[in-house]
């Protein structure tokens, strides 16, 4: 690389990287989070998985407060299984070890860190759900505009074309925005 001194990977890095199977009991809400910020956000599930357990400082502070709490964990758990780094899955397991705290309480309470920006996202979705209204109200009056023009100008008129295209790319906004809003759907029924 022309003499540059850059850092070359280690094998154990590498290993890091590997993808891993690993299955914890979690509640039901837990399982609904993961699931509701990775589709809302168009992120994997992995991703979400990684990037709340790789912090060991979080997890480490998490083991103190599930130990100090003593909480008894919550009855109706479901089995899910993951796909998450293998180095993800040596930090909860050390982390795990060290506190001597159950993984699944450590992933149950980390997940609990993504509720804040769950209610941000539901907040927001109502937001977006009152844009989506104004904008169908826009369109409607952007067609009456656009068929008055076609009756003044025709519809091979410069003016009339660039309207429709403006039109045009309202709709193809509308479009995108109903199916995100669709997908947001989940967020509205999260329980809170």
């Amino acid at each position: 690389m022309g003499g540059l001194p850059l850092p070359q990977p280690s094998p154990s890095d590498l290993m890091g990287r590997q993808s891993v199977r690993a299955t914890f009991r979690l509640s039901e809400r837990a399982v609904n989070a993961i699931s509701i910020i990775s589709v809302h956000l168009g992120i994997k599930q992995k991703s979400v998985i990684d990037h709340l357990l790789e912090d060991t400082e979080a997890l480490s502070l998490i083991a103190k407060r599930v130990r100090a709490e003593n909480s008894s964990e919550p009855r109706n758990r479901i089995q899910k299984t993951y796909v998450i780094s293998r180095r993800t899955l040596s930090c909860l397991e050390r982390v795990a070890r060290d506190f001597n705290t159950p993984r699944d309480a450590l992933v149950e309470y980390s997940v609990k860190r993504l509720l804040p920006m769950i209610a941000t996202e539901r907040e927001k979705h109502r937001k977006r759900k009152v844009v989506l209204r104004e904008l169908v109200r826009y369109l409607k009056e952007g067609e009456k505009i656009l068929e008055k023009s076609a009756d003044l100008l025709g519809e091979n008129d410069p003016v009339y074309r660039v309207l429709e295209s403006g039109i045009t790319g309202l709709f193809d906004a509308h479009k995108q925005i109903s199916s995100f809003i669709e997908r947001g759907k989940m967020i509205e029924e999260y329980e809170r």
